[in-house]
């Protein structure tokens, strides 16, 4: 039985301070075999007397620097983002930099991480009041790095404020939702269930202040002197997500065993004890977690990315009075109960469970023309910008036309709506004198599939050549034409940069 009261969910590590340091001991070994370049010395901005001209441009640049690697981290693995972010760093090394920079040289920039709207928002942001009211230095408080900040949600926010400022905020993103779901045994959907979501919030504030009055001993109340251990215990937390609390966790290797409910309970069943409950009265019993037999066995997904970084809300407070009480010490373990390899695969097995993953869903699948229209005269070739909301929002394209029935086309339907496409889309188009272009189909020249976290998609790429002699259609700003060169400029989504090289 697992039946168990909320209780059982106050995380072990609160009152443990030696796996706390355990854990930011293991961080310190951990970090200088994955170096990241955004990972640099803390500079304590309490410096007395008040920051000097060259610190306070220290710390503004550390704040624009640990933006951009967050919101690059969203969606994206770290080894794909440390060139991206290098090379972002070398052509605008300053958020003022960036507040000059050009949209369509932004998006360029960004191209292959996906989701454009990030870039987006970086950019408007740093054309906003925060680089010109501040002078480039972003605010150091979660609160107020929302209000500044477009785009900038909680997760952001408390990772600003936290690894530059040194304040106890919470960084909870998908790697610190599983890892805590693991150590504070909550079986629950931490991406769907509101309820679950906020007290992995709550226990993640509880523990940064708990970590960050560690090295403060004599603290009382909520004021806390800035230092480097909330902006280290986060980074920690998402470190042993990222490397060891996988998926499918490397139990063996993790420093915070010793608090690990869900640890606990897989040894208990590789000693064939099961697993024991902590209450008789039902009306005790956590509603949070889920039976076993709702857990979707052999589903590998990591929630890391997924954009739960900043969509992970809370209804902050509404636990404080439960992560305000002392936890329940878990009891050491004993000798005997050190796992062989068999028990290590119990408990493998056991944490794997933890958070609840629910069934996923079928990817929608879609197919789409992509029409290369080229002019006689010049090699021209039209391209359309696509709607400033929704996918790919305001990202140039090939022209394209979506089929309205997936996996039921041919060669030859998709010729005949190829042409019906491009024909309606010149004929719209206003000529610069009396004739009408004629239109030649070159062929189907390949299809290139991509997939998008929603959406597999199939691009059938076809040629067509424009005879403009008698004159060349004319569009509105969301289309024009434009040179080979111009086009390999120009901020394309991946996978319509394929299209366009098998165009080449």
């Amino acid at each position: 039985s697992r039946a168990h009261s909320l209780a059982y969910h106050s995380p072990p590590l609160l009152s443990s301070p030696e796996a706390r340091t355990a854990l930011l001991e293991w961080f310190t070994k951990a970090s200088t075999l994955r170096p990241m370049p955004w990972r640099k010395p803390w500079l304590d901005p309490a410096t007395r007397p008040p920051p000097v001209p060259a610190l306070r441009a220290a710390l503004a640049q550390r704040a624009y620097e640990v933006w951009v690697s967050e919101v690059m981290l969203q969606q994206t693995r770290v080894p794909v983002v440390v060139g991206y972010w290098t090379r972002w760093m070398a052509r605008w090394p300053t958020l003022r930099d960036l507040a000059r920079a050009r949209e369509e040289d932004v998006l360029a920039a960004w191209q292959g991480l996906g989701y454009y709207a990030r870039a987006r928002r970086l950019w408007r942001a740093a054309r906003g009041k925060s680089g010109l009211l501040l002078d480039g230095m972003l605010p150091g408080s979660e609160g107020e790095l929302m209000r500044t900040l477009p785009g900038v949600g909680r997760y952001t926010a408390g990772a600003i404020a936290a690894i530059v400022f040194g304040v106890p905020a919470a960084m909870v993103d998908g790697n610190v939702l599983r890892v805590l779901s693991r150590q504070m045994g909550l079986l629950a959907d931490v991406k769907g269930d509101k309820r679950a979501v906020d007290l992995l919030w709550e226990a993640a504030e509880a523990l940064v202040r708990a970590v960050a009055r560690d090295g403060q001993p004599a603290a009382e109340g909520d004021e806390l002197p800035p230092s480097d251990r909330p902006g280290r215990w986060g980074q920690a937390l998402m470190e042993l997500g990222s490397t060891i609390c996988t998926p499918t966790p490397k139990c063996s290797l993790c420093p915070i065993t010793r608090t690990c409910r869900a640890y606990a309970e897989g040894l208990s069943l590789a000693a064939k004890r099961g697993i024991a409950g902590d209450t008789d009265d039902i009306e005790d019993i956590c509603s949070l977690c889920a039976p076993f037999d709702e857990t979707a066995e052999g589903d590998e997904e990591d929630i890391s990315g997924k954009g739960s970084r900043d969509v992970l809300k809370s209804s902050n407070g509404t636990l404080s009075r439960f992560f305000a009480a002392t936890p329940t010490e878990p009891s050491p373990p004993k000798a005997s109960d050190t796992p062989d390899a068999q028990a290590m695969e119990t408990i493998i097995h056991h944490a794997k469970k933890f958070p609840l993953r629910k069934p996923k869903k079928k990817v929608r699948e879609e197919e789409t023309l992509v029409c290369a229209v080229r002019r006689s005269s010049n090699g021209q070739f039209l391209i359309c910008r696509r709607p400033e909301k929704g996918l790919l929002a305001g990202l140039w394209e090939l022209p394209s036309h979506t089929l309205p029935d997936p996996n039921d086309s041919t060669a030859k339907s998709r010729t005949k709506k190829a042409k019906a496409y491009v024909s309606e889309l010149v004929e719209h188009g206003k000529p610069r004198r009396p004739g009408s272009p004629s239109l030649k189909h070159i062929g189907e020249l390949g299809s290139v599939p991509w997939l998008f976290s929603h959406l597999k998609l199939a691009m059938h790429v076809h040629l067509f050549e424009l005879d403009d002699s008698m004159g060349a259609a004319e569009f509105e700003d969301s289309q024009r034409w434009a040179t080979v060169e111009e086009i390999d400029r120009e901020s394309m989504g991946t996978g319509m940069k394929k299209c366009w090289s098998l165009v080449k």
